[in-house]
Formats: C-alpha cells, structure tokens, sequence
C-alpha cells in the first residue's frame, strides 16, 4: 500500500506523542527485532522505533530493511527514530486514514 501524502501527514501527528516500543543498538537488525516489530504492528498499526547511537547503520537504510520484511510503509524517519505503519486486519483496524484522492 502506498500512503498518499495527506494519509502521511496524519499518521506523523499520531506518531508525534509516541515512544519507540523497539530500539535497534549494536546488534541492529536481528530476527528478535524483526518478530517484536511484527507483533508490535499487528497490535497498533503505527508504531516507533528507535536508533540508538551504538548502532552503527543509517536508519534510513533500517527502515526500508524493516519496512520490506514486514510489509509495512515507512511514514517518516527524522533522525533517529523511525515511524512505520501496516494496516490492520478488517476486524483489528485501529486506524482510520483519510480517503485517497483518485
């Protein structure tokens, strides 16, 4: 799914108050990370995730790492920490986006 910008800027406003439910450190991106990120998604659809200074890699480059093996959209990455966002099951959707225009 790709998010319209309009869609963007209303899950950044959401993500604004967040705290990062993962960090990634030294190890970086590991299986461990990737299964609480998963589990994180499924349970609130947005979440936060942050890059701590040990971390050795771009959290950029993280972000699209993660983003493409949990299928989810990366909303914003502002220094370090990252926002990524995966629409919930029909009977689990917390999040209701604006309507992309056509």
């Amino acid at each position: 799914m790709s998010l319209t910008s309009k869609q963007r800027a209303y899950l950044k406003s959401l993500a604004m108050t967040m705290e990062p439910v993962q960090y990634f450190g030294k190890a970086s991106l590991t299986d461990e990370n990737l299964r609480n990120v998963e589990e994180a998604l499924v349970k609130r659809e947005l979440i936060k995730i942050g890059v701590q200074k040990n971390c050795e890699d771009d959290p950029r480059e993280i972000a699209e790492a993660v983003a493409e093996r949990t299928g989810s959209d990366v909303v914003q990455v502002i220094g370090r920490k990252i926002v990524l966002y995966r629409e919930g099951e029909d009977d689990h959707r917390r999040i209701v986006l604006p309507p992309a225009k056509r």
